[in-house]
C-alpha cells in the first residue's frame, strides 16, 4: 500500500508542478500534456518500476513481498498482476455503473432533472469508455494473466516487467479520465470524433491522453501474450493441444498487436491537432474528419472481438467441466477464432454507412460483416454441441455460461439489422444500437467475466465462494439486464436518439420502467461484491480442484 500511495502522490505532485511551471512558456494544453507524461513516469517510479528496472540491469532477483501488500506494488508475478487487473476492472466497473445509474435517474422522466446537456454527455462518455476498458482488460488482463501461463506449463509471461508495466499504466489513465468531470468534460461520447475532439476544454484533452495510455497498455499486453503462447508452451503441447481459452487469448492478442496501434495513431493525430496546431482533421486546411472515423473503427470493431473472443474462450473452457464431456468440435472452434481474427479487419466500415463515405463500399462491407457470423456461429454451435446430452451441473459458473449464450444470441441476431444497409440507415444512432451493443458486451463479455471469476475464484484465493449468493447474483442480473435492455430495442425503432439527455413525453413510461428495473442490476452487483469480499476473507478453504477440471492450472 505504501508503494501505491507514494506513486499516487508522485503522480499528482509531478504532473501539477510541471504543468504549472510550463504554463507561462507553453500553451495550456501543451503544458498539461507534458505534465501528465512526467507525472506518469513519477507514478511508475513511485510504485516500484525503477527498482524493478535496476534489478533487471544488475541481473538480480525481484524482492519478494508476501501478503496483501504485494498487490499494491510493481511486481512481475503473473498471478499477482492477474489479481491486480481483476480488482482494477471491478473498481472501474463500479465507477462506470455509478455513471449509468446517474444517467438512468436523469432519464426517469422527460426534461432535464439535475444534469445539464454538457454534463450528461460527460457522464455518458465516462460510462461508455469505462465499460469499454473493463471489457478490454477484465478477461485478458485478469483471468488471462493469472491462468494462461499455468495452462501452458510455463513459470511466467515472456516479458514479466513489460507485463507489470502494462498494468501500472492504467491507474493514472483512470484518474485522468475522472478528472475530466471537473475540467470542462467532453461531449463526444467514447469515440472522440473530430471536430468536437480537437477543440474545447481540457476535459477533452484528458480523455484523449487517457485513451492513448490505455492503448499502449493494451499493446504491451498483446505482445506479451502472443510471445508467451507461441514460445513458452510446455514441451509436447502443440497448438491443437492448448486449452481453448488459451486459443482465444492468442487470437485476441493478435488483433491487439495489429489494430491497437492504428487507433493510437489516430488519437495521437488528434493530440497533435490540439497541442501542436497540425491539421489532420481540419477540412479548411486540407484535413479530413472522415479519415478519423475510418482509423477509429478499423480498430474499434476488431476491438469488439478483443472483448468477445476471450469471453467465448471462457465459456468453451467452462462448459466441458460442468457438462462432464469433452469440448465439441475443438479444432473447428480454434480455427474459427483464427477466421474471426482475419475477417475482423474487413468489416469496420459498416459503422460508416451513414457517414458519407463512398456508396460503392456499402455492399462489400455488408457482405463481410454478414460473413463473420459464420465462424462466430461455429463457435456458438461448439458450445451447444458440448451441452448436448451432457450431465449438466448447474453451479454458478455454469449458470453464467448459459446466460452468456442466451444474451449473445440476442446480441448477434439484432446485429444483423445494423449490418444491413437498408435497416441500418433507419436504426443508426438510435437506442436500438445501444441495446444491441449492451447485449453483445454486457450480456456477453461481462457475463463471461463473471463466469470465469466464479470458476477460477478457488484457484485465485484458495477459498470457496457462497454458492447461494452466486445464484442470487446470476438470477438478479439475468432478469434485471434483460428487463432493462430489451425495451431499448423498442425505443430505437420509435426513433429515440442515443446520447441525448431528453426524450418525447410519449416514451416516458418505458423510460421510467427501464430506470426502475435497472436497480436490479445494481442489486445484483452489490450481491456479487459482498460474496467475493466475504468469501475471500472468511470463506471455506477450497480443495485443490473443486470442479474436477482437467487443465494444468488446477494441478497442485
Amino acid at each position: 500500500m505504501t508503494n501505491l500511495i507514494r506513486g499516487l502522490v508522485s503522480f499528482g505532485v509531478a504532473s501539477l508542478a510541471v504543468a504549472f511551471l510550463l504554463a507561462r512558456a507553453l500553451p495550456r494544453e501543451a503544458a498539461a500534456s507534458l505534465g501528465y507524461l512526467v507525472g506518469l513516469f513519477a507514478f511508475l517510479i513511485g510504485v516500484g518500476g525503477l527498482a524493478a528496472f535496476q534489478h533487471w540491469l544488475k541481473d538480480k532477483e525481484e524482492e519478494q513481498v508476501h501478503g496483501w501488500q504485494r498487490y499494491f506494488r510493481f511486481t512481475t508475478d503473473h498471478k499477482v498482476i492477474g489479481v491486480q487487473y481483476l480488482v482494477t476492472s471491478l473498481v472501474v466497473f463500479v465507477l462506470a455503473g455509478v455513471m449509468a445509474l446517474v444517467i438512468r435517474v436523469e432519464l426517469a422522466k422527460p426534461g432535464l432533472q439535475f444534469l445539464s446537456y454538457d454534463t450528461y454527455n460527460t457522464v455518458m462518455g465516462i460510462h461508455g469508455i469505462g465499460m469499454i476498458v473493463v471489457a478490454l482488460i477484465a478477461i485478458i488482463g485478469g483471468l488471462g494473466n493469472f491462468s494462461v501461463p499455468l495452462m501452458i506449463g510455463t513459470k511466467d509471461m515472456a516479458f514479466p516487467r513489460l507485463n507489470a508495466l502494462s498494468f501500472w499504466i492504467l491507474p493514472p489513465a483512470v484518474l485522468l479520465l475522472l478528472s475530466s468531470l471537473v475540467t470542462g468534460g467532453f461531449d463526444f461520447g467514447w469515440t472522440a470524433y473530430p471536430p468536437l475532439s480537437v477543440r474545447g476544454p481540457l476535459g477533452k484533452l484528458f480523455f484523449v491522453l487517457a485513451f492513448i495510455s490505455v492503448g499502449f497498455s493494451s499493446i504491451f499486453g498483446g505482445v506479451n501474450f502472443v510471445a508467451t503462447i507461441s514460445q513458452l508452451r510446455a514441451k509436447g503441447m502443440s497448438l491443437f493441444k492448448m486449452p481453448i481459452f488459451v486459443w482465444s487469448i492468442l487470437a485476441a492478442g493478435i488483433i491487439i498487436v495489429l489494430a491497437t496501434s492504428v487507433v493510437a495513431s489516430a488519437l495521437l493525430m488528434i493530440l497533435f491537432d490540439r497541442v501542436l496546431g497540425t491539421t489532420f482533421f481540419d477540412p479548411s486546411q486540407g484535413g479530413n474528419v472522415l479519415l478519423y472515423q475510418h482509423l477509429f473503427w478499423f480498430y474499434s470493431h476488431p476491438a469488439v472481438y478483443i472483448m468477445i473472443l476471450p469471453a467465448f474462450g471462457v465459456i468453451l473452457e467452462l462448459l466441458p467441466v460442468y457438462a462432464r464431456k469433452p469440448l465439441f468440435a475443438y479444432r473447428l472452434a480454434a480455427l474459427s477464432f483464427v477466421a474471426i481474427v482475419v475477417l475482423s479487419f474487413v468489416v469496420w466500415a459498416h459503422h460508416l454507412f451513414t457517414s458519407g463515405m463512398w456508396d460503392a463500399l456499402s455492399i462489400p462491407f455488408m457482405v463481410t460483416t454478414e460473413l463473420i457470423s459464420v465462424p462466430t456461429g461455429v463457435v456458438f454451435l461448439s458450445a451447444l454441441g458440448t451441452l448436448w446430452l451432457g450431465k449438466l451441473q448447474l453451479k454458478t459458473p455454469m449458470l453464467f455460461a448459459l446466460g452468456f449464450l442466451v444474451n449473445f444470441l440476442i446480441g448477434g441476431l439484432t446485429g444483423i439489422f445494423n449490418a444491413d444497409v437498408p435497416t441500418d440507415l433507419h436504426l443508426q444512432d438510435t437506442w436500438f444500437v445501444v441495446a444491441h451493443f449492451h447485449f453483445t458486451i454486457m450480456g456477453g463479455a461481462i457475463f463471461a467475466w463473471f463466469a470465469g471469476i466464479y470458476h477460477w475464484f478457488p484457484k485465485i484465493t484458495g477459498k470457496m465462494y457462497n454458492e447461494t449468493l452466486g445464484k442470487i447474483h446470476f438470477w438478479l442480473l439475468l432478469i434485471g439486464f434483460n428487463a432493462t435492455f430489451i425495451p431499448m430495442f423498442w425505443l430505437g425503432t420509435r426513433g429515440m436518439r442515443r446520447r441525448v439527455a431528453d426524450f418525447p413525453p410519449d416514451l416516458a413510461s418505458v423510460q421510467l420502467w427501464i430506470s426502475l428495473v435497472g436497480l436490479m442490476v445494481v442489486l445484483a452487483v452489490a450481491v456479487f461484491l459482498f460474496n467475493m469480499i466475504r468469501s475471500w476473507v472468511k470463506g471455506e478453504s477450497a480443495p485443490s480442484n473443486p470442479w474436477e477440471a482437467r487443465t494444468l492450472e488446477w494441478n497442485p
